[in-house]
């Protein structure tokens, strides 16, 4: 007879959230983001469990920096709905760039996090700023370079 060996989960109070800065700077939105969602997400953790948040906290800066690649600075639009009949609302990306340049990047990583309560708690963990200040220097995060 075999001894089975039991799968190893993680339990929530044994996981250690550690915060992250990343500078947007000239980054591509796309290739920010998938890394961003990654560390959410807890995939570069050896502990990572599909079912447990066991993702880190992320500060992204200089959100306004961020590129885009071939025509999307004229052509990408973000779409919403009120909730009323007709009422879809659409914003250029350059109006949304001018206005609100962190919804850009939040945006763009919400999509890429799971789409049910464990993804809302996922996206809690971002923070993004549109400069170079950020609020989150007593929680001593450590600079994260993404290529």
């Amino acid at each position: 007879m075999t001894t089975l060996e039991k799968t190893f989960a993680p339990k929530g109070k044994e996981i250690n959230h550690d915060w992250f800065v990343v500078d947007a700077t000239d980054k591509v939105l796309g290739r920010l983001a998938t890394e961003i969602a990654r560390i959410l997400l807890g995939k570069h953790k050896p502990v990572y469990a599909s079912f447990i948040d066991t993702g880190d906290h992320v500060v992204v800066i200089n959100a306004e920096k961020v590129r885009v690649t071939g025509k999307k600075s004229e052509q990408k639009r973000y779409y919403r709905h009120t909730g009323y009949p007709g009422g879809i609302r659409v914003e250029e990306y350059r109006a949304v760039l001018e206005k609100h340049p962190e919804r850009i990047v939040q945006k763009a990583v919400r999509g890429m996090l799971p789409h049910n309560t464990l993804g809302r708690q996922m996206f809690k963990k971002l923070r993004v700023y549109a400069g170079p200040e950020h609020r989150h220097q007593a929680q001593k995060p450590t600079a994260l370079n993404i290529g």
